[in-house]
């Protein structure tokens, strides 16, 4: 199989420059829509007038990738009007933390990319491009999302700036003050992800609007424990694994000139996730299983079923940081104080476990088509 975008994995500017170019030229070859133009999901205007970055997505979650095969081609056949773009796929493997408990009113979680160095062990991976975001609890209506990328050398400090940097004065108060708590690892997830994207287009529903859409397959692996140890009580250093097929609406294309209205943007985009869903529940009912928990929400519940307490994971004082270096000067090994701690060979065990190893992202995109 060929996927031309996997070789810029390692360099995001390039990846979604070719990204928007192949959608852009899909969008005028196949939908015939040579005067079309491209804008960004906007800001959600709530009635009292505020304005938020809100995250038109949903999910099903499955036991295993295997559930998911050939998913690409069932919904091109049961979804009329959606296009997959051609050569679209991309993929990534990241290393996701959960930095804010489970009573904290957002989510605060840490992602980086891995990579490989040249020449090095395919076993191993290496973080980079880091972000840091707050998301509202859930996996309701409407989310609310915000997300920073941090420089490596700035990872401990407040991103507060960031955020505002990026988006102003529609970053809430509420965001605005959490940001600012230290973060705190409460626990880790590995995930490959194997990403493309498709047009929607249905007159009789969205009008004169085309919706972009973005989809994905994720295979993850959640840690046992928040510092990745292994775990005596289930003999492992991963505690469970499972996949997850996402879709959310990136922006829309309209008629030049065409400024649609705020209400007719966002019942497109309500309609174009429910054209989605609706066929997947029905295909997958006997086997997605039920969850309001976001990814990260599932790591915070995997640990505590794992009873670890709230009190451990202070004493614990994990770092997101930590876990981008190969060894800690003052983590040391609980059989053999003498050693110290190989953080990044823990972090690796999310993806290469033997017991658990995650699919290559070619075999995965292989898998879903």
């Amino acid at each position: 199989m060929h996927f031309p975008l996997l070789k810029h994995k390692r360099n995001h500017d390039t990846l979604f420059s070719q990204l928007a170019l192949l959608r852009n030229r899909f969008l005028v070859e196949k939908l015939n829509l040579p005067h079309y133009v491209y804008h960004k999901t906007p800001k959600f205007i709530t009635d009292d007038g505020r304005r938020l970055s809100i995250e038109p997505e949903r999910s099903i979650v499955v036991p295993s990738v295997h559930h998911l095969k050939g998913v690409k081609t069932y919904l091109e056949q049961q979804v009329p009007g959606l296009r997959l773009i051609t050569h679209s796929e991309i993929g990534f493997r990241y290393p996701t933390a959960a930095i804010a408990g489970p009573d904290a009113p957002f989510i605060k979680r840490f992602r980086s990319e891995f990579f490989h160095k040249e020449g090095e062990d395919r076993n191993i991976c290496r973080p980079i491009n880091l972000s840091y975001g707050i998301k509202s609890r859930g996996k309701g209506d409407n989310r609310e999302e915000y997300e920073v990328w941090v420089a490596n050398d700035s990872l401990n400090q407040d991103p507060s700036p960031l955020f505002i940097d990026k988006y102003g004065e529609d970053l809430p108060d509420a965001v605005r003050l959490f940001a600012q708590q230290t973060p705190l690892v409460h626990g880790w997830m590995g995930v490959k992800r194997a990403a493309f994207e498709a047009l929607y287009q249905q007159p009789n529903v969205l009008g004169d609007l085309v919706i972009s859409l973005a989809l994905s397959v994720d295979a993850y692996n959640i840690g046992a424990q928040p510092d990745l140890a292994f775990n005596e009580q289930i003999g492992s250093s991963i505690a469970c694994g499972n996949a997850e097929l996402e879709w959310e609406v990136m922006g829309y294309y309209a008629p030049l000139g065409e400024h649609p209205s705020q209400a007719q943007v966002w019942q497109a985009i309500n309609a174009s996730i429910e054209a989605i869903g609706a066929p997947l529940s029905a295909t997958f009912a006997n086997v997605a299983l039920t969850t309001t928990e976001s990814k990260t929400e599932r790591i915070l519940s995997t640990i505590s079923q794992q009873g670890i307490s709230s009190a451990q994971i202070q004493e614990w004082n994990l770092k997101p940081w930590e876990f981008l270096q190969t060894s800690s000067e003052h983590r040391r090994k609980s059989h053999d104080p003498s050693r110290s701690v190989n953080l990044l060979g823990r972090l690796n065990r999310l993806f290469y476990q033997e017991q658990h190893i995650l699919p290559s992202l070619t075999a995965l995109h292989q898998s879903i088509r």
